[in-house]
């Protein structure tokens, strides 16, 4: 046990509903609480905090501040000045009242509700009244750990000029609202920063920043310097990977690294890697971050869902990212959950798909291979319209907060209209914490609905039936025998050219089959037969493509 708190609402005010969260709070990290409730007069409250000898003592009062001022002057003098060293004193209330109580000099920390999770769960960890901010490290374990059970929030960040991006990201630390600031470089740089000469003119500042040297990501680091002293990462560029991921350690402390599995490659477009080629170099960069003992996040299993691919895809291509990084010595790997994905997914569908992600996924977990759960909204669900994307925002992150996410990937309610300037992002942050002071600790349990759990498992069988069949294409090719098929780059490109791993979008690829047909089935996202209108099931899916029986 941590220590005793008792709380409670002083003189005539009856509103409690921030003392019980602040004292929830307390619970989960282990402290044992008294809660005192409303409207208690002050000579009941010293006796109650004599009786019950605790450690901290939580005073609220949110009416007028100039009968806070008299309260709190009666409460200092009935209990004397020795017998208020004894405790540490929180006070909670309105930023006005806030004022008044910061002046009376009995209180360590007043709250005026504009504090995050993250916030009041740093204090709650204070020692004899010295609270070191450990929120603030610049480790993302130590970060994890600082406020959990509470997540931190990541958002990205770029716009297409270097001195702007530079300038928003001083505005967004000074704002304290963010952990974690994921640096969106254009794409002329994620290709071919190390090989300027290739660089489009016309594109520069298509997608994010123009980082065109290495002092540019210096000198967003010094931005950074404020507030809470957000992290800092950046996307991993479209090739020349294990360079970018020297440079990003080197200038801005990564906070994580992101590579893809299959992606950034002629499969999308953003490289002209072949997928074998691309796929040896991606697991070279995530060997590095296994060797450099970075944390990695494999960019994947969402990319198959953009391009409307069955959820059963969907989960072994999360598994799959998780394995390779695992069997390239990565100890800390990030899983990303995007949720509304394809966007005609319903919440029931898809938290079914992201219960059988992590079961597949920490299945993996050993005293060598840990993963942490990031849940984000689906970029494309987001509405042009401004006031519904905030909404879509909300809702999403109510439902994603069921799987416990140890980060909250924040996407921008601007999204669907324009990249996010610095005060959109900060907009976006408040609502999401306004989320997770509302739902935190204690949000609508969908986990045990039984439709939940017949589709995680339907998930699941399918994706045994998917895995086997990359085994078992492995073995037809006859590959070294010591080549593990489920990280042969050979084997899982031809997989993709078989159309085993197929996606609608993907129809003209010449590295892929292309053929895949999907639908919204029930609220989720199913392989489809055309001709014969029903639903396929992957062994029968599979049976058309090549015989694995």
């Amino acid at each position: 046990m941590k220590g005793r708190i008792i709380a409670g609402a002083i003189g005539n005010c009856v509103h409690v509903a921030g003392v019980v969260r602040f004292l929830k709070l307390a619970e989960d990290l282990g402290y044992e609480t008294r809660f005192l409730g409303a409207a208690v007069p002050v000579d009941a409250f010293i006796e109650e905090i004599r009786d019950f000898d605790p450690d901290i003592v939580g005073i609220s009062y949110r009416l007028t501040p100039e009968v806070a001022e008299n309260l709190l002057q009666d409460f200092k003098t009935k209990m004397g000045e020795e017998e208020l060293k004894a405790y540490r004193f929180a006070f909670g209330g309105t930023p006005p009242v806030c004022r008044v109580a910061e002046e009376a000099g009995l209180f360590e920390r007043c709250f005026t509700g504009l504090e995050s999770t993250s916030d009041t769960m740093e204090y709650l960890d204070c020692r004899e009244g010295t609270c070191e901010t450990r929120q603030s490290s610049d480790y993302l374990v130590d970060r994890i750990n600082a406020v959990k059970p509470a997540p931190l929030l990541r958002h990205h960040f770029g716009l297409p000029d270097l001195e702007r991006t530079r300038q928003g990201i001083r505005e967004i630390a000074e704002a304290r609202v963010l952990d974690v600031i994921s640096i969106a470089p254009d794409q002329n740089a994620q290709e071919s920063f190390f090989r300027p000469d290739e660089m489009d003119p016309m594109q520069s500042g298509a997608g994010g920043a123009p980082i065109r040297h290495r002092d540019d990501l210096l000198r967003f680091k010094e931005a950074s310097r404020a507030g809470n002293y957000p992290m800092l990462r950046i996307y991993s560029g479209t090739r020349d990977l294990v360079s970018w991921a020297e440079m990003s350690r080197d200038t801005i402390n990564n906070a994580w690294g992101a590579v893809p599995l299959c992606w950034y490659s002629a499969l999308d477009g953003r490289s002209k890697r072949p997928p074998e080629a691309a796929i040896r170099e991606n697991q070279e960069a995530m060997r590095w971050y296994g060797l450099n003992d970075i944390p990695l996040e494999v960019n994947e299993s969402h990319h198959w869902s953009l391009r409307d691919a069955h959820d059963a895809i969907a989960v072994v291509m999360a598994y799959l990212a998780a394995y390779n990084a695992k069997a390239m010595g990565v100890r800390r790997y990030v899983a990303q959950y995007m949720f509304n994905t394809p966007p005609m997914i319903t919440p029931a569908m898809d938290l079914a798909k992201m219960l059988a992600k992590i079961l597949l996924i920490e299945s993996l977990h050993d005293s060598d291979f840990t993963s942490y759960r990031q849940a984000r909204a689906g970029l494309l669900h987001l509405s042009p319209r401004e006031n519904v994307a905030k909404g879509q925002l909300a809702a999403s992150t109510v439902h994603a907060l069921q799987i416990k996410p140890h980060i909250i990937h924040v996407v921008g309610y601007c999204e669907g209209d324009h990249a996010a300037e610095a005060s959109d992002v900060i907009e976006s942050c408040e609502i999401v914490q306004g989320v997770i002071q509302n739902c935190f600790t204690g949000n609508a349990d969908s986990l045990s609905d039984p439709a939940v759990i017949e589709r995680k498992d339907e998930l699941l069988n399918e994706a045994s039936v998917l895995l086997s069949a990359i085994v078992d294409l492995g073995k037809r090719m006859e590959r070294h025998e010591e080549m593990d098929p489920l990280t042969d780059p050979v084997v899982l490109a031809e997989a993709i050219r078989l159309g085993i791993l197929d996606a609608p979008h993907l129809k003209g690829n010449a590295y892929a089959a292309g053929k895949l047909e999907t639908r919204c089935v029930e609220g989720g996202i199913d392989a489809w037969s055309k001709k014969d209108e029903h639903k396929l099931l992957e062994e029968e899916r599979l049976s058309s493509l090549i015989n694995f029986t």
